[in-house]
């Protein structure tokens, strides 16, 4: 049947119902004219399809858990990406699940972001493209991806409701920018808005992001849907082209909708644009949705790949003396809990229930390498035991080779909460320094999501990063350490030496109402490389037991038009002892810039393997988005005439390689910020960005930020927030301490610990439309009244809307 067709038979009602979803994982059926459920789960280093039962973060159906995107985007491979989409949609297939929600591909700002280890870069180029050959790997097996989050949410405090104040220039280059390679790379089924505002207008509401710039700059074909619980005003965000919620408000929402149509608020023409948008959704992967369960997954295999993608994802920091790799046959001992208990993924809605986990012990224990054991500290808390600390030192005192495992745990990062500083654990680095006083040969294998800083980094023999592995973690650290396997993965975020190197990091976090991008463009490398701060670890950096040469730079022109395209070639030359994969960096600065630019950007990459003694040419093609800013002026992506210097090299602050390009362009004009916001042309001077400066950049001034007061709570105050009344006192506190009950029976402490904070994040209006219709809006606006030191009003309105309630029709019977 034909959308037109199909749309014309709906009811005004079953239009509404199918804009949001009929449960938690599934969009709206309408059975009497035979239109399925989608199903959608969560992603996306693997599939967590929830099993049956109550509560949230509800454990999945065993599956693949492969590398999170932290690791993968250390790879830089796309191929590797591809390849691992394809795996994960194979498992959909056997699962019966049509749509999974991801790749997440938000901006590392600063490494203090407690969910860092579910995206890939600091840096747009690498993030989009490996974003769009996972999509891509998806995709090809009729499984549908959901891009997200859309857009500016780099941190987890106040998540739901915090505003990201960010300049125009910021937005485009830096924070849209992967989401628009991905988009017109890949071509995802769905994006999924943030939570928050950006400048102030709710994403899931804001018709400059959802509509200008998604679909008609970059010609988005797919649906937008909200994340879970983000919609703030149902009419405006489907007026915006927001087209399916999720999940189900029982209703609610759907009521909404048919009111404002009816009364003239809302045009029809955007709910039947939202309606058309998912029906084509629906039938497309009802295709997948017939074919569920028809094959069998080869979860070997998919082991395999992910035991590929953990070595290739972990990176070589430091290998003093060819240190690495180990002999299996010489003493071996082996300290740190997390040995034994691997961390292998981060916490939250991505956490899958892997297949078959296996920890670095078992892995020796299984090839028959021998070894000695120490726990040398515990994984709660600071984890310091002075009496684990001594025991393990007496084990590695023997012993020729010693190996530490150490790391963050899961109560140091996490969706629902950001971290605080880049600390390890105090029993961590405390154990990692009595060993070093033992032995200059240390071997450290740190599991982390993030950057962390390493105190005892000078007297450490060798760092292995291995990021987190994944279920075949264990394998994959056995066989770079042992050298089955040569290390090529780089660092696809900074290191910086201490927290307050990080620029950004100084308006980080912020609130109540909103978080400045004061940085503007100068996000990761981008700053630390314009302002010569000194790093622990470069972007692009890695080792590898081989070593590699860059020679014979070419450039097809070295003058050329703004439209034309620019060859540039190499030669990689494979000069050490073993095989080995090398990633080829190039990176472009604008020499002649009148608008500030950062010292360098990355522009193109490839991971290249070779045979020792292999030489191969490298290509890359430079378009001109390559030398494209985004002018603010005139709306669009300018060149300006002038030279770009090329560099190519293994990491951004090594680059053997260069040369230069004149291009001539069309004149571009533009603000020049040089009198009223100077800081940002002159970065190695200032070590903060003034409030007035930003301002000038964005063209406005920052409303004042209060905290909450009795009195002024309203729907988007959060549950935190409540604590301002006596009455939000009692509720908040409630709230906190029943919060962790909606987890399934046995849930660790540090999973009771994120949802108590995604709990107190949480909105007020999140108690009516995330409740499935079980708490009326006119009810939780009596709550609201209490809270505001209305008392006896405000439970008369709560208490009469629960009496009179008349509950909108069910979602089940759509079905």
């Amino acid at each position: 049947m034909e959308i037109e067709q199909l749309l014309a038979k709906l009811t005004l009602e079953e239009k509404a119902a199918l804009c949001s979803g009929v449960s938690s994982w599934e969009s709206t059926p309408i059975s009497r004219l035979s239109l399925p459920a989608i199903t959608m789960a969560d992603g996306p280093h693997g599939l967590r399809k929830e099993k049956e039962g109550t509560g949230l973060f509800r454990e999945g159906h065993p599956a693949t858990c492969f590398p999170p995107a932290v690791t993968l985007g250390a790879t830089w491979n796309r191929r590797l990406l591809a390849e691992i989409g394809r795996a994960i949609a194979e498992e959909c297939l056997e699962q019966g699940v049509q749509l999974l929600l991801g790749p997440g591909i938000n901006i590392k700002r600063t490494p203090l972001c407690g969910r860092n280890f579910e995206y890939f870069s600091e840096d747009p180029r690498l993030t989009g493209e490996l974003a769009a050959a996972f999509i891509q790997g998806v995709q090809e097996k009729g499984i549908g991806t959901s891009l997200k989050h859309y857009a500016v949410n780099s941190q987890e405090h106040r998540r739901l409701t915090i505003s990201s104040e960010i300049d125009e220039r910021a937005l485009r280059e830096i924070y849209l920018r992967a989401f628009e390679i991905a988009v017109k790379k890949a071509r995802p089924a769905t994006i999924m808005c943030s939570y928050n505002p950006v400048n102030g207008i709710y994403a899931g509401e804001n018709e400059k992001l959802l509509r200008d710039i998604l679909r008609e700059e970059w010609g988005f074909e797919g649906i937008v849907i909200s994340d879970w619980g983000a919609v703030n005003d149902r009419v405006k965000g489907l007026r915006a082209g927001l087209d399916l919620e999720m999940p189900t408000s029982g209703g609610i929402h759907d009521q909404q909708i048919v009111k404002a149509v009816q009364s003239g608020e809302l045009d029809v023409k955007y709910l039947d644009e939202a309606v058309a948008g998912v029906l084509r959704f629906v039938f497309k992967y009802n295709v997948a949705k017939n074919k569920a369960g028809t094959g069998r997954t080869d979860y070997e295999k998919h082991h395999a790949l992910a035991r590929r993608a953990a070595a290739e994802g972990a990176v070589l920091l430091k290998n003093r003396e060819q240190l690495l790799p180990l002999n299996p046959e010489a003493g071996l001992a082996v300290i740190g809990r997390l040995a034994k208990e691997p961390r292998y993924q981060g916490s939250g809605s991505s956490r899958v229930n892997p297949q078959k986990l296996v920890s670095f012990c078992e892995h020796l224990e299984t090839t028959g390498i021998a070894y000695s054991y120490a726990p040398g500290y515990a994984l709660e808390g600071d984890g310091f035991s002075p009496g684990e600390i001594a025991a393990a030192v007496e084990t590695a005192r023997s012993k020729e080779q010693i190996v530490v495992f150490a790391g963050l745990t899961d109560e140091d990062e996490s969706e629902g909460f950001d971290r605080t500083h880049l600390e390890m654990p105090r029993g961590h680095n405390e154990l990692i320094t009595a060993l070093t006083g033992v032995s200059d040969n240390v071997v450290i294998v740190l599991s982390c999501g993030a950057p962390v800083e390493m105190p005892w980094l000078d007297r450490a023999g060798a760092v292995l990063n291995l990021y987190l592995g994944g279920e075949a973690a264990g394998e994959a650290a056995g066989d770079l350490i042992f050298g089955r396997v040569n290390p090529s993965g780089k660092l696809a975020e900074t290191f910086p030496r201490r927290l307050e190197d990080c620029l950004a990091a100084k308006y980080f976090g912020m609130g109540p109402t909103s978080v400045h991008y004061r940085e503007s463009i100068f996000v990761g490398y981008r700053y630390y490389d314009s302002a010569a701060k000194e790093v622990l670890f470069p972007f692009g950096f890695g080792l590898s037991y081989t070593t590699f040469a860059y020679s014979n730079l070419k450039l097809s022109a070295e003058n050329m038009g703004e439209n034309d395209t620019l060859t540039v070639s190499f030669k990689l030359t494979n000069t050490g002892h073993h095989s080995g994969a090398e990633v080829a960096q190039l990176y472009l600065h604008d020499l002649e810039a009148t608008h500030f630019v950062p010292e360098k950007e990355l522009q193109a990459f490839e991971k290249v393997f070779l045979e020792k003694g292999e030489s191969k040419t490298v290509t890359f093609q430079l378009t001109r988005e390559a030398f494209a800013f985004y002018s603010v002026p005139a709306g669009e992506w300018r060149v300006e005439s002038g030279e770009f210097e090329i560099a190519v090299g293994p990491s951004s602050r090594e680059m053997p390689l260069r040369a230069v390009v004149r291009i001539k362009a069309a004149p571009t004009g533009g603000p020049d910020y040089r009198e009223k916001a100077p800081v940002y042309y002159a970065l190695p001077e200032t070590a903060e960005i003034p409030l007035e400066q930003f301002e000038a950049l964005m063209g406005r001034k920052m409303a004042p930020q209060f905290p909450p007061e009795k009195g002024t709570l309203h729907l988007n105050s959060t549950i935190d927030d409540l604590g301002v009344s006596p009455c939000g006192r009692l509720f908040r506190r409630a709230v906190s301490r029943l919060a962790p009950a909606i987890l399934p029976k046995g849930a660790r402490e540090f999973e009771k610990k994120m949802v108590r904070m995604v709990a107190l994040s949480m909105p007020v209006r999140n108690l009516y439309s995330m409740s499935a219709g079980a708490i009326t809006d006119e009810a939780v606006r009596g709550l609201l009244d209490a809270f505001n030191g209305k008392i006896a009003r405000g439970l008369c309105r709560f208490l009469k809307a629960l009496l009179s309630k008349k509950p909108p029709k069910k979602r089940e019977t759509y079905r």
